[in-house]
């Protein structure tokens, strides 16, 4: 039984065959499918019988896919993702932007500024479905692992669009408590009396959230570490509980709350952000209207960070 029909690929059996590899069984396929298990079941086997290969182990709790299985999947699933992205670009203007739209940046930046700043996004356009997917480790979106990314350092791969979001400046923060009982320093020397919060493993020695350690070695400044965090959300937790003085982006106090900066003229190494999306979605209207909003909020909250650095400087005051 050929597995091309009149000349074309047999798209049915293929649909089929990635359901069933989705579900991970007949039954489940079937009811997404909208088919009876036995046809299910035909079809699977006659694709087989096609190919001359098995596609899956079959057994009491299930179906697993063969090694040929596994290399036909991941072939069907790439052409129908593909597919569907095409769809949906032939189809979606700015006015009727709609889909899916899968978004990923660190943990840090998508859990305090990005997911509370998603509200008027989603009403003004309730028919794309937003999707994030916060990691600390870069996401290959030219295998669709997601659609757009927010990163923070300049990307190399020629295939993606980027535009520069902004600049993002690091600064040292400890909480209104801490300083109470520790005391405001003044100066870098006074550093050696505080206890800080570091990066830890997990983090490149040469990566820029590294500053503070690098300013400390370089002054000879003898402070405590008294902890080590691979996450910029675990050090704003570390410094929010007064565990000691921390290095963070400024937008965590913007929006993290609880904290005060201190030393306000040692700054971090300034880290670019970049809006990033594969060419094939260069014409999306959803990359489009969610990069344009994204654009909006950051020039937003710009404007508002010298209100709130106001604030943090009475609290300051009132904590010293």
């Amino acid at each position: 039984m050929p597995l091309r029909s009149n000349g074309r690929l047999d798209w049915d059996k293929l649909r089929v065959f990635h359901a069933v590899a989705e579900a991970g069984s007949f039954t489940h396929a079937s009811e997404t499918l909208n088919l009876s298990q036995s046809a299910v079941s035909r079809q699977i086997s006659a694709l087989e019988e096609a190919l001359g290969v098995s596609l899956f182990h079959r057994h009491a709790r299930g179906l697993i896919l063969t090694e040929q299985g596994d290399l036909l999947y991941k072939t069907v699933h790439d052409v129908f993702a593909k597919l569907n992205n095409v769809e949906s670009l032939l189809t979606e203007t700015k006015e009727n932007a709609e889909g899916t739209l899968r978004v990923t940046t660190t943990v840090a930046f998508g859990s305090v500024w990005l997911t509370g700043r998603l509200k008027e996004f989603i009403r003004t356009y309730p028919d794309i479905e937003v999707t994030l997917r916060l990691d600390d480790q870069e996401l290959d979106l030219a295998m669709r692992e997601a659609d757009v990314a927010i990163r923070f350092n300049e990307p190399k791969q020629p295939d993606l669009v980027q535009r520069h979001l902004g600049t993002l400046r690091s600064n040292l923060y400890a909480s209104p408590e801490y300083l109470k009982e520790r005391g405001l320093p003044q100066t870098l020397a006074d550093l050696n009396q505080h206890d800080v919060v570091l990066f830890g493993e997990g983090v490149a020695p040469t990566s820029a959230v590294h500053w503070l350690a690098e300013i400390l070695n370089k002054n000879n400044i003898n402070c405590r570490s008294t902890l080590r965090v691979n996450n910029l959300y675990g050090i704003y937790r570390a410094v929010k509980a007064g565990i000691g003085i921390g290095p963070l982006p400024e937008y965590f106090l913007q929006e993290g709350r609880g904290i005060v900066q201190v030393l306000p003229d040692l700054e971090g190494t300034p880290i670019d952000a970049y809006f990033v999306y594969p060419e094939e979605l260069r014409n999306s209207a959803r990359v489009a209207v969610f990069r344009d909003y994204l654009v909006r909020e950051i020039a937003r909250a710009r404007s508002q960070l010298t209100v709130v650095a106001a604030q943090s400087s009475d609290t300051l005051r009132t904590a010293s």
